[in-house]
């Protein structure tokens, strides 16, 4: 099982909206006949993978699975079929499926007779799928925070200025982060400040499209920004009842996709709609790049699950801008804290990894 794990994560970029599957056949005899991962979302399943691989030795073999094999027919056939025709034996699977669409293959694998042993190695793969299981469980995406700020936790200097706080190893790793989620969200304030591109460019995610989001409360988006004339289909522009017809008509024929969402108490696009609308369209996984109003937007609302803040060796100091804006807690133990998970050198500046401590095991149904 541990083996199947590993090769499960290597769907991380590809495989969501679906979850990252692994999978194992050992023939009768107990050695190793095949292996198989879900690579990519409408791709063949783990199981199916590892079962081409294995060939004639899986009769009466062992398939080890990270997820309860599928016994719906979605974007491919049930992958119960394929374990059933290739007269396995037994199956280990780690973690029940969730999915009320999808669930039922351990069910319909005992009533054809073959043995199945559940929740073995099921923390280790509930960790590893926990950004689409909080997407299952709640309709609503995985947020992760991304920063690059300064030891003093400031993004740009007293007069703006922010270009570059890290270097190239660690704006290298914040573009590996975009290949592992389905879309990026930034504020208007950021397109209208550094006319980012928002795009994944290092080709490992050979999944479904990508998505930019804009917040932009009264659509103040420049015509001619990047995320408007390249690809203006992958841009998703939200906005409240506040933007003028002028300016909807102005972007509205860019073709950008522009929602009206409501406003929260401060007059902003209220982000929980956000993830409302980006759960309906199987975005499972989300980065926030920020800037500093649309991090405290999120953290405000204690929806942040995971946090890449990228740290430099530089002291910037004054009445400069932090990472998180917003309301912000009132007392130390309101604050949210985070778990550290990871730690590691990117060239000069060091990589933050932590989630909420809810999130460390998510979800556990045993």
């Amino acid at each position: 099982m541990r083996r199947a794990i590993e090769l499960a994560r290597r769907g991380r970029c590809g495989a969501s909206p679906n979850p990252m599957v692994g999978a194992v056949v050992l023939d009768a005899a107990g050695d190793l006949a095949g292996e198989g991962f879900h690579a990519r979302c409408g791709g063949p399943h783990a199981e199916v993978g590892a079962l081409a691989d294995a060939g004639e030795r899986a009769r009466g073999g062992t398939v080890y699975v990270t997820l309860e094999p599928c016994a719906h027919h979605g974007r491919t056939p049930p992958c119960v079929d394929a374990l059933i025709a290739a007269g396995v034996g037994r199956v280990v699977v780690a973690l029940a499926d969730p999915n009320p669409t999808a669930t039922g293959g351990i069910d319909r694998l005992r009533a054809e007779g073959i043995e199945v042993t559940e929740g073995v190695g099921s923390d280790s793969a509930r960790v590893l799928n926990r950004r689409w299981l909080t997407w299952v469980n709640t309709r609503r995406p995985w947020v992760s925070a991304k920063a690059a700020i300064s030891l003093d936790g400031r993004i740009a200097t007293r007069t703006g200025h922010s270009t570059w706080i890290t270097g190239e190893a660690a704006r290298q790793r914040g573009l590996e982060l975009r290949e592992e989620h389905d879309a990026i969200l930034v504020g208007v304030d950021t397109v209208i400040a550094d006319n980012p591109r928002l795009t994944r460019r290092l080709g490992r995610n050979p999944g479904r499209g990508w998505k930019r989001v804009v917040l932009d409360t009264t659509l103040r988006t420049p015509s001619d920004a990047i995320v408007v004339t390249d690809e203006p289909a992958a841009t998703i522009i939200a906005h409240t009842g506040e933007a003028s017809e002028e300016n909807r008509a102005r972007l509205g024929g860019s073709g950008v996709e522009l929602v009206e969402l409501p406003a929260d108490d401060d007059g902003r696009v209220d982000v929980t709609s956000v993830l409302d609308l980006l759960g309906e369209r199987e975005i499972a996984a989300l980065l926030v790049e920020g800037g500093a109003r649309v991090h405290g937007s999120f953290f405000d609302r204690d929806l942040v699950n995971e946090i890449y803040f990228f740290i430099a060796p530089i002291v910037i100091g004054g009445p400069a801008p932090s990472a998180v804006a917003g309301r912000g807690a009132d007392r130390l133990d309101a604050a949210r804290r985070f778990v550290f998970e990871e730690l590691e050198q990117r060239g000069d500046d060091l990589e933050l990894h932590g989630v909420r401590s809810e999130d460390v095991d998510v979800h556990r149904i045993d």
